[in-house]
């Protein structure tokens, strides 16, 4: 039954000319009449030298009138119809025409395809969908590339072409299409029996078809998926709508290229041709081009290997959590996460208990920094003037890009919790930053920068106590807001003072996962010591009395026995808030 099937592949070839010679050598080689159009835009030169170095194979291959193609354009479709014209003319005996490009690849033997077709007999390989049932087209253009004109170039005249769409729906302007036709779309790549290539070519009103394709846009997707629909009546004749060549496209419509380590992705698609191949891959053209591989009667499933292109595509348009890609930097809110993981910020606590990093780091395990965004340097763990990734503790590196400082640092440290310390006295560029950040655990305790304040008071306290809550009353805004995502909990220092263990352990519970049994969380052993705050309610008090309003604190009622401290007189020219 294989006897009766001749295969005739027509090539478009643009460049890559000693690959597609190696092809065109292969098909020759399984008895295929091959017939090779070159676009126009080839030099003469390197034209003539490729036709001598095929001079070896005729009469069976031979070169069709060219024309130039441009990719979205009549070109490719006029070249692929000068190759049929020929091949039906010059080769009598051909019962299929496998249509290829230069860039493509076989998989399989031409054994194997033609034991294949003749299983299928009278049958189209055509992908062919009407616009409304296919998801692939990219660029908002799908029943209007047959309802608008596109007499420009997409890629040389690109805003021409924008403009005049633009223009066109503005004014309502359509195109009639003929009678007779519905428009299908599909892949490029096909194999059409004889009788029906015949039948599209020699359709009388095929002029009236040509004119209008002419101004469609990217034709060659769909001047041969519309006209096979014609003819599909013809007796003995059937349409299976996908085609036997395996190309892949990513999400912008753009070809995927397969290059050697492809190789096993490539057979175990069992598909008989592939493209579009890397002209370099030495590996795949050693491997694919040869006719004693192996001959399996597999049914070509490129559905096997779309797992790994659809993961590809998804790591491609949403990257890594916290890693940023160059396709996407720097757009605000192309990122996918901010952070790569979990991370703690505690603001206040360190300045209101002894030894507040020792203490966290013993009963979580996590990494336990000091004040990350100080001005002064960045206070690493244990002192350090470097860290994972080889991070300074320069603030003037850090603050360069501080929102890149923070994803580094959680990115290198991947499955370990880092936790810093945050304040008003830290630079704020990661304010909102944070507030945004799923991953985050913010913890605070506001007003809780006082402490320092009350234990060493500067010449201009009222200065300094005045522009810090400012900052953190900003600070909190962010946090508070409707776009806020972070893990929030937030005490005035008199709320937290009411109950610091409950607050600790709630700390606790969200930093430790729980393990499985009846004690699923462990319970606080042990409590940070509290600084002294004798005196503190009367510290505010004084600076109430003074004409400052301290209201971030919340309500620290003035202890009556506490002597209170010497009114602060503020000097001239202090500080400006």
């Amino acid at each position: 039954m294989s006897e009766a099937v001749t295969i005739g592949v027509v090539m478009l070839v643009h460049t890559a000319f000693d690959r597609a010679e190696q092809v065109i050598r292969f098909w020759a080689a399984g008895g295929c009449p091959v017939v090779v159009h070159v676009d126009r835009a080839v030099p003469k030169a390197v034209h003539d030298a490729f036709a001598g170095r095929l001079h070896d194979l005729a009469p069976r291959v031979v070169l069709s009138p060219r024309h130039r193609c441009e990719w979205g354009t009549w070109g490719i479709v006029a070249a692929t119809i000068a190759a049929c014209e020929t091949m039906l003319a010059r080769f009598p005996d051909v019962s299929h025409v496998y249509l290829a490009s230069g860039a493509c690849l076989p998989l399989r033997p031409v054994a194997a395809l033609r034991d294949y077709l003749a299983a299928w007999p009278g049958t189209d390989f055509i992908e062919s969908a009407t616009t409304a049932d296919v998801p692939w087209t990219v660029g908002g253009l799908s029943e209007e590339r047959f309802t608008l004109h596109f007499p420009f170039s997409w890629r040389r005249q690109r805003k021409l072409f924008d403009r005049w769409v633009a223009l066109q729906r503005r004014l309502g302007l359509k195109r009639r299409i003929p009678p007779g036709i519905v428009p299908h779309m599909g892949s490029q790549w096909w194999c059409l029996t004889r009788g029906t290539l015949e039948a599209i070519l020699s359709d009388p009103q095929r002029p009236v078809f040509d004119r209008y394709f002419r101004r469609v846009w990217i034709p060659d997707e769909s001047y041969f998926q519309t006209l096979v629909r014609r003819h599909q009546n013809r007796p003995g004749t059937r349409i299976e709508s996908r085609s036997l060549t395996l190309s892949k496209f990513d999400h912008q419509g753009k070809p995927h290229i397969f290059y050697d380590d492809h190789l096993q992705l490539l057979r175990r698609s069992d598909c008989f041709v592939a493209r579009k191949i890397w002209p370099h891959a030495e590996r795949l053209y050693a491997t694919f081009l040869r006719q004693d591989a192996n001959t399996m009667a597999a049914e070509p499933n490129p559905a096997k290997i779309d797992r790994v292109f659809a993961k590809a595509t998804e790591r491609r348009r949403r990257g890594r959590s916290g890693l940023w890609m160059q396709s996407r930097y720097p757009r605000e809110g192309w990122e996918h996460g901010v952070t790569a993981g979990p991370y703690s910020v505690f603001e206040g606590f360190t300045e209101l208990f002894e030894n507040w990093e020792t203490w966290l780091a013993r009963m979580t395990g996590a990494r336990v920094h000091g004040h990350l965004f100080a001005p002064q340097r960045v206070e690493w763990e244990g002192g350090q003037t470097t860290f994972a990734g080889v991070l300074t503790d320069n603030p003037r590196i850090r603050d360069h890009n501080a929102q890149m400082f923070l994803r580094n640092l959680i990115w290198n440290t991947r499955g370990e919790r880092q936790c810093f310390q945050f304040g008003p006295g830290d630079s704020q560029l990661l304010s909102w930053d944070m507030a945004k950040d799923p991953n985050a655990q913010i913890s605070v305790i506001s007003g809780g920068w006082i402490v320092p304040l009350f234990h060493n008071p500067p010449p201009d306290l009222r200065e300094r106590v005045a522009r810090l809550q400012k900052i953190e009353a900003e600070h909190l805004g962010a946090l508070r807001s409707p776009y806020a995502k972070a893990r929030i909990r937030i005490w005035t220092l008199s709320e937290f003072l009411e109950s610091p263990m409950e607050a600790l352990q709630a700390i606790l519970d969200d930093m430790v996962p729980a393990q499985p049994g009846p004690a699923s969380r462990p319970r606080l052993s042990e409590a940070p010591r509290l600084r002294d705050l004798r005196g503190l309610g009367r510290f505010l008090q004084s600076l109430k009395n003074e004409g400052m309003h301290p209201y971030l604190m919340g309500d620290l009622t003035a202890e009556p026995d506490s002597p209170a401290p010497p009114p602060h007189r503020p000097r001239r020219g202090g500080a400006p808030i």
